[in-house]
């Protein structure tokens, strides 16, 4: 079928129906619907079998839906309609919730059902179970939607309130007044209010004199104080005591007035010299907690297998978090274990530099370079590394420069599902380091190095591992991948070809830096990277400032 994709962003659910139906052979048409017209224009232009909508803010207009088959993806149970489904059910403490595939109709969220498919509710933020329990659902539906639509016999099901099955409702967009903070409530309270309005709206609160929005929120177990009050700072985030403990909160965003406008940044450098007073409280990377708290890196040991986790906000790695975290590796490749796994964190395993810290620094060009030279050492530490045998194994989507660093370890395992987005240009044009020069070749070949990373796609862990980008993909949930290759591990680990697997790794290295040294491949990325960061051309500059705005991006086809 030729598929015609309208979404207002290019998320993470468009991405993963973009593959998945990809994969499966249709030709895919990815739109940015940033107005109806924009829309009236895909259609004429496109003359797609099948619309669909995986995310979408603006009302498809009458004269597409009238003449075209629509499908939208809610994220709400059979009946339920409006723009905060997944809010409302985060914060009324839903165990059931669910993703529905409805057609457009005059009305919004009320058109004929084509799918329904439930989830369980999990204690976790908007954004987590967005990219997890929705996404699969909505994947689900979606497929099934697409099986009924080819068959051209199935009849959509009208949406009928007096069926006891429809226990959705109208629910209005949900406003800050619902979501503020009483500091004095219960942590769990507080906790589904930042959860519900994670990574968008926010909840708007005032912190130390300073409006602002408040995102990322991490309950803390061992910390107290006077309800409101700032506790302690770590790696970014701010504790902020309630009623009953404490919460961490990861990022802020200041609140503008007139067409003054903020982005998202790490609640400290928000907050600056107003936390003067406010003591940092630390948590090494290899200590036990005696409860919930916040921590980017941590790591554990079992059975000759180290775990390294790095669970940074949207996946971005600022300096100090590469540094940070090569500092952490470098740590715990001293430790008597034979196999370091690298687990990202469950959401995104990395999606490269920091583009909003780049954006809010004095000078966005230095600290690109700086930014970049800090991933490369830590990139060089993993493909250096003769000690040990080391795994990726990516919970969740990654990107970029994210994609690189998975490939620098010995084998890339990936859980079923995710996206990859193993390219630079789309941000103005980037030629990209990380030494992708050296590790992209390695896995595919330089003819489809040079096609992944000029495509500007995504691409499925099926196409990955076929192509060879990816050892593995396997598992559809987090928790069964983590399981899954705990035991493949532990099982390299105390393979009787452990030593011979170490030998070959090393001997592969020589000979690889006998051909042509790493630092080789470095220069001559950063020659490009320099050139975009501090050349005459701002293509890379302007794409970046775009992003961190959230201004619109180029549509593409499969």
């Amino acid at each position: 079928m030729k598929i015609l994709c309208l979404t207002t962003a290019h998320n993470s659910l468009s991405q993963r129906a973009f593959v998945e139906l990809e994969d499966r052979h249709h030709r895919v048409i990815v739109v940015i619907a940033s107005s109806q017209e924009v829309m009236r224009e895909a259609v004429d232009r496109e003359h797609p079998d099948l619309i669909v909508a995986p995310l979408l803010k603006t009302v498809i207009p009458a004269s597409i839906w009238q003449k075209h088959p629509c499908m939208i993806v809610h994220p709400g149970i059979k009946g339920d309609r409006g723009p905060s489904s997944l809010d409302w059910a985060i914060l009324n403490g839903y165990e059931e919730w669910g993703v529905t595939l409805l057609q457009a109709g005059a009305e919004m969220d009320a058109g004929d059902v084509w799918a329904s498919c439930p989830f369980s509710m999990r204690s976790e933020s908007k954004s987590h179970i967005y990219r997890h329990e929705v996404t699969e659902a909505a994947i689900q539906g979606l497929l099934e939607t697409i099986e009924k639509c080819e068959r051209k016999t199935f009849l959509p099901e009208p949406l009928d309130y007096s069926q006891e099955e429809v226990k959705g409702r109208w629910q209005a967009p949900m406003k800050q007044a619902t979501r503020a903070i009483d500091w004095s409530e219960p942590t769990a309270s507080v906790l589904r209010k930042l959860h519900c309005a994670d990574s968008v709206p926010g909840v708007l609160d005032t912190i130390l004199g300073m409006p602002c929005y408040l995102y990322g929120g991490h309950a803390e177990d061992v910390l107290r104080g006077t309800p409101g009050e700032i506790l302690a700072t770590r790696d970014g985030a701010l504790c902020r005591a309630t009623g009953d403990g404490a919460i961490w909160i990861t990022h802020l965003k200041r609140k503008g007035s007139g067409e003054q406008r903020y982005f998202k940044l790490p609640a400290t450098h928000v907050l600056g010299d107003r936390l003067a007073e406010v003591a940092d409280a630390p948590f090494a990377v290899d200590q036990s907690s005696e409860g919930r708290t916040y921590r980017e890196i941590w790591y554990e040991e079992s059975h000759a297998v180290g775990y390294l986790s790095f669970d940074f906000y949207n996946g971005a790695m600022s300096t100090d978090q590469c540094e940070r975290l090569r500092a952490a590796f470098l740590l715990i490749r001293k430790r008597p274990t034979k196999v370091i796994v690298l687990m990202g964190g469950t959401d995104f395993w990395s999606n490269g530099i920091h583009l909003n810290l780049i954006e809010a620094a004095t000078d966005p060009g230095q600290e690109s370079w700086r930014n970049i030279h800090a991933i490369n050492d830590l990139v060089k530490e993993l493909i250096t590394t003769q000690s040990h045998l080391v795994i990726s194994a990516l919970q969740g989507n990654a990107g970029a420069g994210g994609v690189t660093l998975a490939l620098a370890a010995d084998v890339v395992y990936a859980r079923k599902g995710i996206v990859l987005n193993p390219h630079y240009k789309g941000m103005g044009n980037l030629y990209g380091s990380e030494y992708w020069t050296y590790l992209f070749p390695k896995r595919v070949g330089e003819k489809k190095a040079r096609e992944l990373t000029e495509a500007l796609l995504p691409i499925s862990t099926r196409t990955a591992q076929q192509i060879g980008l990816i050892d593995d993909a396997c598992e559809e949930d987090a928790a069964s991948f983590r399981h899954h290759i705990r035991k493949r591990a532990e099982e390299l680990a105390w393979s009787p070809c452990y030593e011979q697997m170490v030998m070959e790794k090393r001997q592969t290295r020589k000979m690889d830096e006998g051909k042509k040294p790493l630092q080789s491949y470095r220069d001559e990325e950063l020659q490009y990277m320099w050139i975009s960061f501090f050349g005459a051309d701002q293509s890379y500059h302007m794409a970046r400032k775009n992003f961190v705005y959230k201004g619109p991006f180029l549509s593409y086809s499969s």
